[in-house]
C-alpha cells in the first residue's frame, strides 16, 4: 500500500475546510486524523472514509468500493469506503463527508489500550 507524496497533499488541501488534519504514516498507507479521531485512509493513492449506518448508503448509492487490505481474502473489509471522484474532486463536498467520518469516528467506543501478547513469568 504506497501513497505518493503528490496525492497525500492534493487529499490534504481538498479537506482544508475541514480544519486542522493530521496525516500518520501506517503500514505503507497513510492514516487521516481530525484531533485524535481516526476518521480516512490512503492506500494505492486512494482515499477512504469511515462510515456506519449513518452515512454507509452515500457510499453504496454511488457504487464506492469498500476498503479491502487483504488481497488473498476479498471477503474482509473494514468501515471505511473509497471517497466517490466527483466528491473527491469538489474540496466543498469532501469537507462534508469527512466531517460526516470524523463524527462516526467520535461515536465508535474507543479501545482500550492493548495488552502485551507476552507472558510473564512469576518471580518466586
Amino acid at each position: 500500500m504506497t501513497v505518493s507524496a503528490d496525492y497525500l497533499q492534493y487529499v490534504l488541501d481538498q479537506l482544508a475546510a475541514l480544519g486542522e488534519v493530521s496525516a500518520r504514516r501506517m503500514f505503507g498507507g497513510v492514516g487521516l486524523y481530525s484531533d485524535e479521531f481516526f476518521f480516512g485512509l490512503i492506500a494505492e493513492d486512494t482515499l477512504y472514509l469511515r462510515v456506519d449506518d449513518s452515512n454507509r448508503e452515500d457510499y453504496t448509492a454511488r457504487a464506492a468500493a469498500p476498503f479491502r487490505p487483504y488481497a488473498d481474502r476479498p471477503q474482509l473489509s473494514m468501515s471505511y469506503y473509497e471517497a466517490p471522484p466527483g466528491v473527491l474532486e469538489d474540496a466543498r463536498q469532501l469537507s462534508e463527508w469527512a466531517r460526516r467520518s470524523v463524527a462516526v469516528a467520535q461515536r465508535a467506543p474507543q479501545r482500550a489500550p492493548r495488552r502485551s501478547s507476552v507472558r510473564r513469568r512469576r518471580l518466586r
